[in-house]
């Protein structure tokens, strides 16, 4: 079926009188046919008159043509009507009339302000302290509190995640170390064999692997895998208000689903970092021994010389606030989850980058304070 347009000037009105069948098959051609009449539209009209008694159908598409027509000219300031429309045909251009004004009330994207992001990012930082900080502080209190009440401590809860956390995460440390440590092996070999200072190189994983590599790659490890379970854990829990009713229940959250977690995490991630540091040096001297013929018992020799009590310490120290560090921003983002799923995923993501930036971050402060120290 065909459409056609006609339209004539009568008076001060334009009568416009769309005819056939106004479907979106015909839209281009339509839209075409307005914009002629537009053009070929007196100045002397001062209403508009849309006459659709010969029209034989309309769709969506051909109401909006003419909705679109009759807001041009009610922002010229002069009046339009709809005459000769049947009920059906009056309620779907009322209905796309709505749709129109309704769109037009959608916000617009926001243009990007620099200093506007540069506050919302400084708002954040400050929002994500203050959640961690409250988190310590609960975290410290409840501490106190099953000190005086021994009764209250959740051991069982404690030595599961003390394997889900540590135990489980045993096989994964221990390839990545040894690899590690036959890579640094290696490289400082080749480097070192120039200046025929081979021997050398045992000194250097020794020290790097009891002080930095092992605890660092570890921590971040656990980071990685651990703090993103914790938070998707706590996340789910709080997004099927499971601690709601925790609550409810007369439970304290902190007791029952995070301080065991922490408490897992400053033990075995000291025990993890000592059993890295193990197979790094087990994977050292594995390489040295093929790649620099530098035996066993040379390699161990050496390495009593090269290393002291203190390299081992001064690793161990720091590996109870890394774990802290871990422990509290994937507590602190798994409880801010909202409802959604896409929550879920921007906090589980936050807590991984968080935690190993923050870890990076307490590796240097001790490295810088270990140096100023002398230690």
């Amino acid at each position: 079926m065909t459409s056609d347009l006609s339209y004539e000037l009568v008076g001060e009105r334009f009568v416009l009188r769309p005819k056939g069948v106004w479907a979106i098959d015909q839209a281009a051609k339509l839209d075409r046919s307005l914009q002629k009449a537009a053009s070929d539209e007196d100045s002397r009209a001062r209403r508009l008159e849309i006459d659709l008694s010969d029209l034989d159908a309309i769709d969506t598409a051909g109401a909006f043509l003419l909705v679109r027509l009759e807001k041009a000219w009610r922002e010229s300031g002069r009046e339009v009507t709809f005459v000769g429309a049947e009920d059906g045909r009056e309620t779907l251009i009322e209905r796309v009339r709505l749709a129109l004004k309704d769109g037009e009330t959608l916000p617009h994207p926001k243009k990007s302000n620099f200093f506007a992001d540069v506050g919302e990012t400084v708002l954040s930082i400050t929002a994500d302290a203050r959640r961690i900080v409250s988190m310590l502080g609960s975290v410290i209190l409840e501490i106190l509190h099953v000190a005086l009440h021994p009764r209250s401590a959740r051991f069982y809860a404690i030595i599961n995640q003390m394997e889900m956390i540590g135990l489980r995460a045993v096989p994964i440390v221990v390839l990545m170390s040894f690899i590690i440590g036959a890579i640094l092996a290696q490289q400082s070999a080749f480097q070192l064999r120039y200046f025929g200072a081979e021997v050398f190189s045992v000194d250097l994983l020794g020290i790097l692997a009891l002080r930095e590599i092992s605890l660092l790659l570890t921590a971040i490890m656990v980071a990685g895998r651990s703090g993103s379970a914790i938070t998707a854990e706590l996340g789910s829990m709080q997004m099927r208000e499971e601690i709601d009713a925790l609550r409810v229940m007369g439970m304290d959250p902190i007791n029952v689903l995070i301080l065991p977690r922490i408490l897992a995490l400053l033990i075995v991630l000291p025990l993890l970092s000592f059993i890295a540091a193990l197979a790094t040096l087990a994977g050292g001297m594995m390489m040295l021994w093929l790649y620099s013929s530098i035996t066993p018992d040379a390699f161990i020799a050496r390495l009593h010389d090269a290393i002291d009590m203190s390299s081992f310490l001064s690793g161990l120290y720091k590996s109870p606030f890394m774990a802290l560090i871990i422990g509290l921003i994937a507590c602190a983002e798994g409880m801010a989850v909202g409802g959604s799923a896409e929550s879920l995923g921007r906090r589980t993501t936050a807590s991984v980058v968080k935690a190993i930036f923050m870890v990076i971050v307490v590796d240097g402060l001790f490295a810088v304070f270990y140096a100023a120290i002398g230690f």
